[in-house]
């Protein structure tokens, strides 16, 4: 595969194109070689994804330890 020169898209945009190749797959109705394009292609967007989060996530550690008084607490998406 060639090198992407490409800058990668921002994170609403890499996540939203990402969800919309999610639901092409799941039709079925692609080629074998689409199918892997498409594949390949959420790879990116995933990863791209998870550097913008990793980013973010870093940002806050930071902010937080610049304000001693807030603490990071725990996330749980169930409550």
């Amino acid at each position: 595969m060639a090198e992407n020169n490409n800058p990668a898209p921002p994170f609403e945009q890499a996540l939203s194109e990402l969800e919309a190749l999610v639901e092409c797959l799941e039709k079925g109705e692609m080629t074998l070689e689409e199918s892997l394009e498409t594949f390949e292609r959420g790879i990116e967007l995933t990863r791209t994804c998870q550097r913008s989060l990793q980013a973010a996530e870093q940002k806050v550690r930071i902010l937080a330890q610049k304000n001693n008084t807030a603490e990071l607490e725990h996330f749980d998406k169930n409550e």
